[in-house]
């Protein structure tokens, strides 16, 4: 008779199991460090330990109930622990992280270690960062939480609905790829703009002429041209912001074409990147001899994510969209460039997203996407630059001139080099 040979133990999820308890481990150091907390190290490593185990079995036994029935117990000893005598924490934050926990242990038996380490490292995150974070919503106003509804909607309700077929003439119009446009730019302009609310006024003429580029660089140039014509103080202040946030257009383009279209970068990031250049070095020195400033006025920016702006620009959009097509296919490049001239004394965003939907329907070649964007970036700097001189007077534009030429002749010497 033959005795049966021990192969020694199972060790295959060993490290699935020791996964799960330093997920517990550094929610539970989290938790440990706040007096009010109820439960710290050892609870929520065991928490996470528990939920591996419960998947384990519940895969083993192949029955889900023993999952849910593990979850159902933990939120019952929760729930016990929590009413059975009196908390010295008076909220539910723990309770909530402890399911959580529990839940990212299970996870890690099912595969999804990645996605679990980086949920895990974000409890921890809004766990630790709770002062920061109820000092961001108190510096929210109504008018910012309801640009972030605006934008939910905008992205999570209209879109699914909208149909993802092209219509129209040269088949150009794609109510869902043009209103994926709305909801890039508009995320985009709504980032720049709550950063703005909750950060420009208090860091600087620095800050406010970067958020105010994302947001706007036209809308910036008209309220500090304004403000540099009321306060003769504020003039090399107001020059500074203006210049700063027309320079944040040129990254602007490039991130959008990054997403958008990552095969014309080659030819577009030397236009973009000598305009950039050249541009930020005579506002630099124009930086470097502004003396210290205190509290700074915000320019009053249009909500970027509310319906009428959001259909304003999709109509902008799907005109120049069916325009660019239409007079690319009547009169070649001159039709297209005609077009990213006229757009641009507007936004230059229109065309660039415009450019580059045509070119992923191959109507156009990637040096045409190119030029479109350059020529509409120098009619917009033509046109802010007009619009400091009629509002700011020739002393405020003259200015303003060296850096905004310098940013002109970098793109279109670019444009010829490259």
């Amino acid at each position: 008779m033959s005795l049966p040979v021990f192969d020694g133990p199972n060790l295959e999820h060993l490290t699935t199991f020791a996964t799960s308890l330093a997920l517990g481990f550094l929610i539970g150091l989290e938790r440990e460090r706040n007096p009010a907390a109820r439960a710290g190290v050892r609870t929520f490593a065991l928490t996470a330990l528990f939920g591996t185990l419960a998947a384990l079995l519940t895969s083993q036994a192949g029955s889900p109930w023993i999952l849910a029935a593990a979850l159902l117990a933990v939120a019952t000893f929760i729930i016990t622990a929590y009413f059975g005598e009196k908390s010295a924490e008076p909220g539910t934050t723990t309770q909530i992280a402890l399911l959580v926990c529990f839940s990212l242990g299970a996870m890690l038996w099912y595969g999804e270690q990645t996605l679990a380490i980086m949920l895990a490292i974000i409890t921890t995150a809004l766990l630790y960062f709770k002062p920061e974070l109820e000092g961001i919503s108190k510096g929210l106003t109504r008018r910012d939480l309801v640009s972030m509804l605006q934008f939910a909607v905008v992205t999570f309700v209209v879109l699914p609905i909208l149909p993802n077929q092209n219509f129209g003439p040269y088949a150009a119009l794609n109510p869902y790829q043009i209103w994926l446009m709305v909801v890039l730019i508009s995320g985009v302009s709504l980032a720049g703009y709550i950063a703005l609310r909750l950060f420009g006024e208090r860091n600087g003429g620095l800050l406010l002429g970067v958020l105010g580029g994302l947001v706007s660089s036209t809308a910036t140039t008209l309220v500090y041209t304004k403000h540099a014509r009321a306060e003769p103080e504020l003039r090399r202040l107001a020059i500074s912001v203006i210049l700063l946030a027309n320079l944040v257009v040129l990254p602007r383009l490039a991130i959008l074409a990054a997403i958008l279209a990552p095969t014309v970068l080659p030819r577009l990031l030397p236009v973009l990147g000598a305009g950039l250049l050249l541009g930020l070095t005579l506002t630099f020195l124009n930086w470097r001899s502004l003396p210290p400033q205190g509290k700074l006025p915000l320019p009053g920016m249009t909500n970027p994510t509310e319906l009428r702006t959001a259909l304003s620009f999709a109509l902008l959009y799907g005109g120049v969209l069916l325009a660019s097509a239409w007079l690319s296919d009547a009169a070649g490049d001159k039709g297209l460039y005609a077009v990213a001239l006229a757009s641009g004394l507007v936004d230059v965003d229109p065309i660039t997203l415009s450019s580059m939907h045509l070119l992923h329907l191959g109507q156009i070649a990637q040096q045409q996407v190119v030029v479109a964007i350059t020529l509409a970036l120098l009619a917009n700097l033509a046109f802010k630059w007009a619009l400091v001189l009629s509002i700011g007077g020739r002393s405020l534009a003259w200015a303003c001139l060296p850096a905004m030429a310098a940013v002109a002749l970098g793109c279109a010497g670019a444009l010829f080099i490259f």
